[in-house]
């Protein structure tokens, strides 16, 4: 019974300490990857070119739908306020219409205006009356006919106004498509991505990294990574990272508005009307990188040990940052503030959870790091819905 507690309590020890990771590789796989990658991106090139073309295309189109949802809109206020004018006009020609009849309206039997035509004193004085009913009669007439014109152009600006309200309608929803296409695109080619020169430059100096850390050939990288990493405890050159032991929000308010996975996007989105509030890590750990991405985003980049496994968070879109690489830092650390720096459409966090990272010592290339990518939400704590508020980290 002894010797089986001891076996169990050595497997369990086991499972701990020896560093897990979904992308473990050896330096071999990796020195293959880095090879496959080179020439992969060299071939890609002039794909890049194209897409960064498409992009460009689609967003001269979101700028025309825009400017026509701008056009209609005030087509539409402006038939809106003409159908308010009709509808005045012809409640004052009723009213006009509706006391002509009450004056020549027929009583008790009796036609009112023949009284008043018979009830002239002269011949001279009946042609006169006579004349005056005629012109009254004429004027009702065509109160009447214009009366009838103004309800059937009402009718008409009506279902002008419907049909604008279709087109409204339907360029809002190719808006929305368009948006949703360049969104992709974004995601794969602009947003957070390294030129093909930086990915080339970084994937080459991860290979040196773990050839320089003495891994052997057929050693899992990240095993051999954590054991002489760890052994540093922190002095010169090393990168020890101190255990997380629990995960937070990174801001002590505010609220997500996009979700991981939308149209290819690697993160999560989150918000706050403070468009500058403090930004802390969601866990304690080291930072790894800090660095302007390719469309000028501030980025910063912590490692965490999470039983012997490195997890990578990252925080773009920061308008500052306050810790430098190699920092230790906890949930309680201000590390930077919210900002809209980079390809960006509004002050936001972008934060992005991975198994790896494409960085000298992150142990994949961009290629693999996007593959890598892990939902905040199975870590961190976020309400359910978009823009759902939360008042404590």
């Amino acid at each position: 019974m002894k010797k089986i507690t001891s076996v169990l309590l050595l497997i369990i020890l086991m499972v701990f300490l020896i560093p897990i990771n979904i992308n473990a590789k050896t330096l071999k796989q990796l020195e293959e990857e880095v090879n496959t990658f080179t020439a992969d991106l060299n071939n890609k090139k002039n794909q890049i070119a194209i897409n960064d073309a498409e992009v460009e295309k689609i967003q001269k189109e979101i700028a025309n739908i825009e400017n026509q949802i701008t056009k209609i809109e005030q087509e539409t206020e402006t038939l809106q306020q003409e159908i308010e004018e009709s509808n005045e006009e012809i409640s004052e020609k009723s009213e006009q219409s509706k006391s002509l009849f009450q004056y020549i309206q027929v009583s008790e039997g009796e036609n009112a205006y023949l009284e008043y035509i018979f009830g002239a004193t002269d011949v001279t004085d009946m042609v006169y009356r006579m004349a005056i009913v005629e012109q009254l009669t004429e004027y009702n007439d065509q109160i009447m006919d214009e009366l009838s014109q103004l309800v059937e152009e009402n009718e008409q600006k009506k279902e002008e106004l419907a049909i604008k309200n279709s087109e409204l309608e339907k360029l809002t929803e190719e808006l929305e498509e368009k948006q949703a296409s360049i969104n992709a695109d974004t995601a794969a080619i602009k947003e957070a991505m390294p030129s093909v020169e930086q990915q080339l430059k970084e994937a080459k100096e991860n290979l040196n990294y773990y050839k320089n850390l003495g891994c052997g050939s057929n050693e899992d990288i990240y095993a051999c990574q954590y054991r002489v990493e760890q052994a540093n405890n922190g002095s010169s050159g090393g990168g020890y990272v101190p255990s997380a032991t629990g995960f937070y929000r990174p801001m002590v308010s505010g609220y997500v508005t996009q979700n991981y996975g939308n149209s290819g996007h690697m993160g999560i989105d989150l918000s706050n009307t403070n468009k500058t509030i403090e930004i802390y890590p969601i866990a304690s750990g080291v930072v790894f990188a800090k660095y302007y991405d390719n469309a000028g985003a501030l980025v910063l980049k912590i490692r965490h040990n999470v039983n012997g496994r490195y997890l990578y968070s990252t925080y773009a879109h920061l308008s500052a940052w306050y810790v430098n690489e190699g920092d230790i830092v906890t949930p309680d650390t201000v590390i930077g503030r919210m900002g809209n720096t980079g390809y960006s459409f509004g002050a936001h966090l972008h934060l992005e959870l991975t198994t790896c990272d494409w960085h000298k010592g992150g142990g994949c290339t961009w290629a693999t790091y996007q593959n890598s990518t892990i939902n905040p939400r199975q870590y961190v704590g976020f309400p359910s819905g978009l823009r759902v508020w939360w008042y404590s980290r």
